[in-house]
């Protein structure tokens, strides 16, 4: 993993509340991983809000290390053990993933579960606008997203020994059940527009039901990009990954296009010119995948944007609570109070325009 905002490096010493016994998994991993050579440094990624993340420098090499954090933690959430089976699964198949080296559950070693990967060297884009590209950079970019989106959805997961890491069909119900529960363990004020797309989505579900792989958190920030083409060469963060329907991965990639600009981490398209700079019309992404996965998203895909707005807003809500309790991963977490609200709210605007 490198540069997540593709440009310089963006680690910084482990905070303290992630603090590990780097000489304990260094130990580890000298007895577990063959040719690995400690002692080892130890640095942390800033991004991610969620598993905490560190790149590893040892005699050996460059590594990665992903765990789970400290502290009280909801029963579903943190899935280190099913990020590390997926990205396992995955290897060879064509789907750009780092390569998995060890998974730990003994929390004796760094205090909770943690999974090591390779360290892919790349550029990854927090900045959905792309600053600094060409236009013709900028497409490029979202062409190659596209691409992967469509591979994955065609990835035979049966095939591979996922048979059982979800339940085929009726996945949209089960994750608005999943969210809206989340979303109740962790509120800390009324927002009236999350119970109004709440009851939206339980009674518009489409009935189309498909079911694919999905990452369920695919963005262009969980992506690393070579050093010099627009060509993905690993694909992050899975832990919300899920036997599921592929529009929801879909509308997800699009929710810049439905959210405001300038609005921190909220920040979307809406008020930019983003013909000018390159990037695709939200209709074209759109068009561009149903014509590489074979599978028409037009028709359900209002739905599918307006159900990943309201996971979204669980989700930052989530974050927002965890850093009232201390324990979220990025000194940013406090932001999420107005972006899920903007979120939630751009959400109910969309429904109510239908």
């Amino acid at each position: 993993m490198d540069d997540r905002s593709g440009n310089s490096s963006t680690t910084a010493a482990v905070h303290d509340r992630h603090r590990f016994d780097e000489v304990a998994v260094a130990a580890f991993l000298e007895r577990e991983l063959p040719g690995f050579r400690g002692p080892v440094t130890v640095r942390q990624f800033s991004a991610g809000q969620s598993n905490p993340t560190f790149h590893l420098a040892a005699q050996s090499g460059e590594d990665v290390l992903r765990k789970k954090p400290p502290g009280a933690l909801l029963p579903s959430a943190h899935a280190i053990d099913r990020e590390f089976r997926v990205l396992a699964a995955l290897a060879g198949s064509g789907i750009p993933v780092p390569r998995t080296r060890r998974y730990c559950d003994d929390v004796a070693v760094a205090g909770t579960p943690f999974y090591v990967m390779d360290y892919v060297p790349g550029r990854i884009f927090a900045d959905a606008l792309l600053p600094g590209l060409a236009p013709a950079e900028r497409r490029a970019i979202y062409d190659g997203m596209n691409i992967v989106l469509a591979a994955l959805h065609a990835f035979d997961w049966a095939r591979a020994g996922l048979a059982d890491f979800g339940k085929p069909g009726k996945y949209v119900e089960r994750q608005i059940a999943r969210w809206s529960k989340q979303y109740a363990a962790t509120r800390t004020e009324h927002v009236p527009a999350m119970d109004n797309l709440q009851r939206w989505l339980e009674t518009h579900v489409p009935e189309n039901d498909v079911t694919s792989l999905v990452h369920g958190d695919l963005r262009l920030g969980n992506l690393i990009f070579h050093e010099r083409e627009p060509r993905v060469v690993a694909v992050l963060d899975w832990e919300l990954s899920t036997l599921g329907h592929p529009f929801a991965d879909l509308a997800y990639s699009c929710i810049n296009y439905r959210l405001p600009s300038g609005n921190g981490i909220a920040a979307g398209f809406v008020g930019t010119d983003i013909a000018a700079l390159g990037i695709p019309a939200e209709s074209e992404y759109i068009s561009a995948y149903s014509r590489r996965s074979g599978r028409d998203a037009s028709a359900d895909y209002p739905f599918f944007m307006a159900f990943s707005l309201y996971r979204v807003a669980a989700i930052q809500q989530g974050v927002y609570a965890r850093s009232i309790a201390g324990n979220a991963a990025s000194s940013s977490a406090a932001r999420f109070r107005e972006s899920y609200r903007i979120v939630a709210e751009s959400g109910w605007d969309l429904v109510s325009g239908l």
